[in-house]
Formats: structure tokens, sequence, C-alpha cells
């Protein structure tokens, strides 16, 4: 393990060698032209196998694969290259080995955003210096008295103050009231200040807080517009605010989208009349330079490699395919496919499954392999054996086979934050193989140099002899898919890989589909016996209004759950195939 403080010196001179290429938050166009990915043989050297993969997709200059950066892109033509060298078929859009859409990956400002209070000169408040719109912020102008509402209720706007606020533009401190309290997040005091008939919400920010970067928002516009004010502006505004001056806000905030990219290949069968496929996923994403998701304390900037979660699934994935592609050959065809996104809420998977690129009713199972490189004593932990009636059988016989046979742990759960879960929502049997959490996870430390090459040697294994018991030598596989398998209590956001709870004292038992922007929340999959289940709510139906509350994404579902009692009762609206229905459901006590 490197030394921490030797870390970010080596992380300082990468920077600097890259000065002209650091902007990652640059269209992708823009990036392209001075851009060229690391040298694999330079960085790889003499190591072999699965380490060798994760040795260049966890490397510092790759700038932790988030999302439709620039190193993602280095990972995946790393990916590609690996699939073409044994031979497989790309299976991807245009006959190559891609699967491309667009994301949304961040906000920019864009042209006529203005600011005055009192007719107070524009240059006294300089957009970038004094203050911002949100990346979240409507693209609107407005002209409103100012109001002050002096502290919030748990982070709130009090209800109370409905008629109070209505055609105002709400003025609120964005610092902690108190040393034990958190500060007050915009976008939940936003959605509840529209709610309220609030014109406009300005966050005023303590002396030392910065305004906020639109380049990392990715949540959808709400309603209203949002700004941040900083400095001495900010106290310019507080004095205004306690005298009602009015106020004329412009807001233009744009989103950013780029490509993101799933990387196939196909390693087809031998049966001339194959219809079936069995899928092997490995999501090869990660955190890039830290923010939402990070669990390393005041590392924004520093690059989180992502070594672990998931370089070594990605590896095993690369690995078994070579397994496959040098051994007997099978009936049926194989998948092999890296997902992007997965951190940001099962994009690539989710992207796949609605534009699948070989039939969903011919997959016979989905192998899912999401942080497999830190096997200790033996210990494997494997999700989805309750998703067909063979799963348990096929691991004990699969497991006896390799050299080295794994402590197996499993768990019958189907959902789960990780890839799995898209497929198990379209009724597809799954499994997915897991080596735990550790104290790196999701920090800056998560290095190459701690993966246990031996361990993922074992998973490879046990990953190939698996496929070898589901798709036999000739003739069809055979798999008894289960409906409704696993833990009826588990997870309403995301996770870590294993079943954990939701965090509110109430459930629904949805599975929100992160993936899908705005126009309501999106419904991935329903637990079988959960609230939402019993009430006739389904998988891919879109909740549009949660009791009083209207929902336009994901977070405006989560604010609205957590004003809501076990044994409330809550009228849901939901969007199915275009038609408007509305279910009473009782709500179960969260965990």
């Amino acid at each position: 393990m490197t030394r921490p403080g030797a870390r970010r010196a080596r992380i300082a001179v990468t920077i600097a060698a890259l000065a002209v290429l650091s902007t990652a938050h640059r269209p992708l166009v823009a990036q392209q032209a001075p851009w060229r990915c690391p040298d694999a043989a330079s960085l790889i050297g003499e190591l072999e196998g699965t380490l060798a993969h994760v040795r260049y997709l966890a490397d510092d200059l790759l700038e932790g694969r988030a999302v439709a950066t620039r190193g993602e892109r280095c990972a995946g033509d790393y990916i590609a290259a690996r699939f073409r060298a044994l031979g497989l078929e790309p299976v991807g859009d245009g006959g190559g080995f891609f699967q491309a859409w667009t994301v949304r990956t961040g906000s920019e400002a864009g042209d006529g955003n203005s600011f005055r209070v009192n007719g107070t000169a524009a240059a006294e408040f300089a957009l970038g210096a004094d203050w911002t719109p949100y990346g979240f912020s409507a693209s609107t102008e407005v002209a409103a008295p100012l109001v002050a509402v002096p502290a919030l209720t748990d982070g709130q706007l009090d209800a109370n103050a409905h008629g109070a606020l209505a055609g105002k533009a709400v003025v609120i401190e964005g610092a902690a009231p108190h040393p034990h309290a958190l500060p007050a997040d915009a976008h939940r005091v936003a959605a509840g200040a529209a709610g309220m008939g609030a014109a406009a919400l300005i966050v005023l920010l303590g002396e030392s807080d910065e305004l906020p970067r639109l380049a990392d928002e990715r949540r959808a516009a709400l309603a209203v517009p949002v700004i941040a004010v900083g400095g001495a502006a900010a106290n310019v505004v507080r004095a205004a605010a306690k005298t009602g001056a009015r106020s004329t806000l412009t807001t233009a905030v744009t989103p950013v989208r780029r490509e993101a990219r799933n990387v196939a290949a196909i390693l087809p069968g031998s049966d001339p009349e194959r219809g079936q496929a069995i899928v092997i996923g490995a999501h090869y994403d990660h955190l890039g330079f830290g923010g939402d998701g990070s669990l390393s304390p005041n590392a924004a900037g520093e690059v989180h490699n992502g070594a672990d979660d998931n370089a070594s699934g990605t590896a095993v994935l690369l690995e078994a395919a070579r397994e496959l592609t040098t051994g007997p050959s099978l009936a049926q065809d194989v998948l092999f496919i890296a997902f992007t996104g997965e951190e940001r809420g099962l994009w690539g998977s989710a992207r796949y499954v609605e534009s699948p690129l070989l039939p969903l009713d011919g997959t016979v199972a989905m192998l899912n392999l999401d942080m497999v490189g830190r096997v200790r004593n033996d210990l494997l932990t494997v999700f989805g054996t309750g998703t067909a009636e063979e799963w348990t059988g096929i691991l004990e016989r699969a497991n006896a086979r390799i050299g080295s046979p794994l402590d197996l742990r499993l768990n019958s759960d189907g959902f789960g934050a990780s890839d799995h879960s898209s497929f198990y929502a379209r009724g597809v049997p799954v499994l997915h193989f897991f080596s735990n959490t550790h104290p790196e996870y999701h920090r800056v430390e998560d290095d190459w140099e701690l993966i246990d090459a031996d361990g993922m040697s074992r998973v490879t294994e046990l990953v190939t002899a698996v496929v070898r018991e589901v798709v036999p030598g000739s003739g069809l596989a055979s798999l008894t898919p289960v409906e409704g398998a696993g833990n009826p209590h588990g997870v309403e956001g995301p996770a870590d890989g294993s079943t954990v709870r939701s965090g509110f004292s109430v459930r629904l038992g949805t599975i929100p589909d992160y993936s899908r922007e705005s126009g309501g929340m999106g419904i991935t999959g329903v637990r079988d016996g959960s609230p939402a289940s019993r009430a006739g709510i389904r998988g891919g139906d879109i909740i549009v209004k949660f009791g009083p509350h209207d929902v336009e994404d994901v977070y405006g579902y989560m604010y609205a759950l957590g004003e809501f009692e076990p044994g409330d009762e809550v009228e849901i609206v939901v969007l199915r195939d275009g038609e408007r229905l509305v279910f009473s459901v009782v709500l179960a006590a969260g965990g």
C-alpha cells in the first residue's frame, strides 16, 4: 500500500504533467484532440491475468473512470481491445464493440444570468464571483420581494408558512445553525419552496463557503430558480431581505450531456439453431475525482481509482472470457458486457435491458461481478440464489470443480445495488459475486496494490465453471426462474453491493430507476409482498405523485417518502403505458 502522502505527491505530479488536459468536465469533443490514453504495456509491465487488467484500469492516469469522461473512454477502449484479441465477435452499435448513448453529466451557466436587488447595479452582483445559479435551478426570470426565513425546521421550510412564502423570493442561510447541525440542503428546500408557491430560493453562503459547482450537478431542473450568494453580496441581500426589498433574477442553466458506452462482445454458441444466451457482466466505471459517493473525507479532487470497485470485476470478466474461448465449445451464446454508469444508479445495465443487444426472452441468466478483488479467508458471497431453482446445486458442483474451492455464502435476494438488479427486474435469473466491503471502499486508497490476485483467479474459475454448468456443450440450457425471491425488506435506495436497509422510517418496496432524469420516478422492480406489490404497483410504472407531493424525479420521491410514518395510508399516482392510475398504499415500517 502506497503511503497517503506519497500518493498525493504522485497525483500532484500527474496533474501537473497533464495540465493541458486537466478539465475533465469539458465536452467530449474538446477532450479528444489533446488526449491520448496511457500505453497499457508500459503500465502493466510483466503482470499477467486479472492483476494486469486491474493495474491498467486503476491507474491514476485513467482519472477514476467516471462515466462519460476521458478516463472511462480509455478504459472502454482497453476492454474492447481485449475482447478483440480474444477473437470475440462485436455485438454493439454499427457492428462495433460499443453500445453508446448520451447521459447527463453536469450543468453549465448559459447566457443572460443576472441578479439585482432594489435596482442595485448588476456589476455589484457578478456571476461566478458574487453569486451563481445552482445546477438544478429553473431557467427563467422572476421579479419578487425578498422574504427571509430565519431558521429551518429539521432542514426544511415550515409547512405552515405556505401563504407567507407564495410569490416571494425566499432567502435562507446555507450554513448550519449550530456546530451539531447539518447545513441546509438547497435542493430539498427549493423543492419544498416551489410546492408552497415561492417564486425563487436564494441561499446565503457562509464567509468561507465557495459557490457551488454547476459542472458536478446532475439533478433535473426544479420548478423555481435557485441561486447561491456569497461574500459581501450575501450581506447586501441579507440586509435587503429584512426590509422586503424587491429583487429581479434571471437564471439560465443548461444541462451538459456526453456519450457513455457499454462494451459488449459475444462468444457464439456452436449449435446452429441456438437461440439462448447467458450474460456475464461487470461495471467498469468508478467515482472519478470523488464527489458524490466518496467516503474519503476532504478528498475532493483526488483520484478515486476503484481497483476493487470495480476494476476487479472487469478483470475477472476479461479472464473468464479468455477461459471460455479456449475451452470446450458451448452450444449457446455467451455475452460479455462491461457496463458504465453503475455508480450513478445502474445506468449502463438499465440502458441494456431497455435496448438489449440479444433478446431478453432468450437470456437464460445474468452473472454479475462487482467487487471480487478482496477475497479474505476463502469467503465469497453469492447473491441471487433464490432467483432460479437450480442455482444452489449449480454453485455446489461448480465450486467443487475448481482447484481451490471457496467458502460460498449464499443469499437468495435477486435485487441489490448493482447491475444484476436491472436483469432480475425483467425476470432473468441472476447471480451476483461479491467478496465484501472493506475500509478502502469508495475511498482514495482503493488501489491495485491491495488486490488479491489469487482470489480473483479463483473467482474466475468459479464463474467459468458456473457457465459450463448452465450452458451445455450441446442442446439447450435449462433454468427454472423463481419470481419474487429474496429478502422482502431490502433496499429502497442506493446500497453498497449487499442487502441493506433504506434509512427511512417507512418503505414502499420499489427499486428506483436512477437512469430516469425527470418526468417522474421510474420503478425498475417491486419486491414481492411489499406495500407496493400488494397495492398493484408494478415494475415499469412511473410515480408522478406521492400523497400531496408531485414527484418529478427520484429525489422528489425520497423527500416525500421521508414525510410519512409506518401505517400511513397514502395515495400514489403512477403512469402506466401512458395511463394515469391511482393506488392506495399502506406504508410499512422501514429499517
